[in-house]
Parts: C-alpha cells; structure tokens; sequence
C-alpha cells in the first residue's frame, strides 16, 4: 500500500557545517565576510578540513520547511539527492530522525559529493556561508517516485532547483503527478535571482501547474520586473489562485480567490534570521494542510517564523505544537 503523504517537498539537500572562527581566521582563508558564497569542489575540501569543532545539521530551504511541518504534527516525505557519503548518510538519516521520510536512500557511487554549506560564525554572530551544490543539484525526474508525488495532498517545490534542465522537467512531472492525484502542487521562489534566469519558464510553471506561491517582497517583485508591489501581487493573483507575500516587520498579505488579507507581525529583533521564510512556509502549509482558513495559517506561520529567528539555526528548538496550543491557532 502506498504511503498517502500531507506534505512532500523536494529541494536540495545540503548539509549546513557550522564552525566557530576569528576574523583572521577568515582573512587567512580567503573567506569573505557575511555573504553567502558558491565554492567548487576542491575548494570545499579544503574548508571542509580547516573547520574545528564542525556541527552539522541537516538543512537545505524546503528541508527545512518540510522538517518544520513535520515536527507540527504533519505526515511529511523530502525528495533530494545526497551521496552514499559520510555526510550523505548523516543528512538521510537526520531527516528520518526528524520525522520526515528521506524518500530516496544515498546514491551509491554518486556523481558528485554530498552538498554543503560551511558556515563560518565571527565572534560578532556574523555568518560566512560557503556553499558547494554537489550532488543535490543533479536532481532529476528519476528521483522523482510517481507514487509519493502523486499521492501527496500538498507538495512545495523549491526554486533554486530551477537552475538545470533536468529540475525543470522534474517540478513540471511531479506537479502534474501531484494534481492529477487530488493535490496541490506550489513553489518557493527562494531567491529574486533564481527568478531573472529564468522568468519565462518560472511564470508558465506557476500558471500552468501550480496552485500556490509563496515569497518575500523582493521575489514577488521580480516575478514581473516591478519595484510596485501591489502591481506585483496582482499580476501573480492572476495567474495563480493563492499569493502569499512575507514582509518582514510589514506582515504577510495573502491573495486568494476569496480576495485578499494582510495579517500583521508583532517586530522583534532576530538573533539569526536564516530560515525565517522556510518556517513561515512550514506554519502556512501546516495550517492549510488541517483545513485552516488562510488568516489562521498566515497567524501560525508568523508564530513558526518569530520562533526561529529568536536563536541560532534554521529549525525550531521550541516545542511548536504548545506553543500555538497557547496562543489559541490550535488545539490541544
């Protein structure tokens, strides 16, 4: 019998190597301060070897999203790629441990290594992000089982898998999987450049496939080259029957084919803001996925969202469920 999943993603699998350092260790290595770099092959093993005192932790945007549903309560599957590596088996076995089904065991005699973001943290808090795509980025429709995308009652894509062909074609079949079983197949745009490379395809996916969108400001914006985001968000509610916008301090506003709705967010200063959007999606689809009105998933992912940013990583160290238990989103 085939395992019926409320939420499937499919995203990179990149392991996050976290690594305390000094500035002059930074200036020693060549590692540029506070932004996020891609790096090649050889060069991730030398900083891979530099680091002292690594953590990993499994991470990647949808994975994220899709550990934070998970751990709400939600019957969830992740589709990536890792390699039969040391951190390939790490990252399988992570998510598993999480409550997520890793649906495709490591590729044994993979074509490239196990992804990896090394993040380098400053005395200051400031990140260092060196990332190396590996193998995650070769995902392709073979990865993709017909089985689990088409017996997913929601399914969320991740844009940066955009960038090769072979993703392409995989969002467009596991799309097309997902709604001829029942489901709703959506994306997260991740990233306003993601966007500029490749607008045209990334517009008729949204249109022709999809049912939901989520973004922040700039990606919304970048979907139709504006700075006018109310011009933005029209243009996206035209094609796609569900808009759901992250503004930062400014809330989240929400088109839907009921009109539309902007839900405030109390502001807080974060600690560390990674991963604020991927625990938004992982609230949001929560609440969808239960049957909640969109004003209630909207209020539980600013809740996932406000969690996050208040201590280091990407994933939520609270128990989630107490937490919206007390602020009335669900119940007991």
């Amino acid at each position: 019998m085939t395992k019926t999943y409320q939420l499937v993603g499919i995203g990179n699998a990149v392991v996050d190597v976290i690594s305390q350092c000094d500035d002059s260790f930074l200036d020693h290595m060549g590692i540029e301060k506070g932004i996020m770099q891609l790096i090649e092959r050889d060069r991730s093993e030398v900083l891979f070897a530099a680091m002292k005192d690594r953590v990993q932790t499994p991470g990647g945007s949808v994975a994220n999203t899709i550990a934070g549903a998970g751990a709400l309560g939600l019957t969830s599957a992740f589709i990536g790629r890792v390699h039969d590596d040391a951190i390939g088996r790490f990252y399988a076995s992570a998510m598993q441990d999480e409550g997520v089904d890793f649906v495709n065991a490591p590729v044994a005699g993979g074509e490239l290594p196990t992804s990896r973001t090394m993040i380098f943290v400053s005395p200051d808090g400031e990140r260092s992000m060196n990332t190396y795509l590996g193998i995650s980025s070769e995902l392709s429709s073979d990865d993709v089982p017909n089985e689990v995308a088409g017996q997913a009652q929601i399914m969320f894509l991740e844009g940066y898998l955009f960038d090769k062909d072979k993703g392409k074609t995989a969002f467009m079949e596991a799309a097309r999987d997902c709604k001829a079983g029942g489901g709703k197949p959506g994306i997260a745009i991740s990233d306003p450049f993601c966007v500029e490379r490749h607008r045209a395809d990334f517009l008729k996916l949204i249109e022709s496939e999809l049912d939901f969108v989520i973004g922040n400001e700039a990606e919304i914006k970048s979907l139709f080259e504006t700075d006018d985001l109310e011009e933005a968000l029209q243009k996206t509610s035209a094609i796609c029957p569900l808009v759901v916008c992250t503004r930062s301090g400014d809330g989240v506003t929400v088109v839907s084919e009921e009109g539309r709705i902007d839900i405030p967010v109390t502001k807080v200063v974060p600690v560390d803001a990674t991963g604020a959007g991927d625990q938004f999606a992982a609230g949001f689809l929560f609440g969808l996925a239960s049957g909640r009105d969109l004003a209630t998933c909207a209020r539980i992912g600013n809740t996932c969202a406000a969690e996050v940013i208040s201590h280091i990583g990407p994933r939520p160290k609270t128990d989630m469920r107490s937490l919206l238990q007390a602020q009335g989103l669900i119940n007991a």
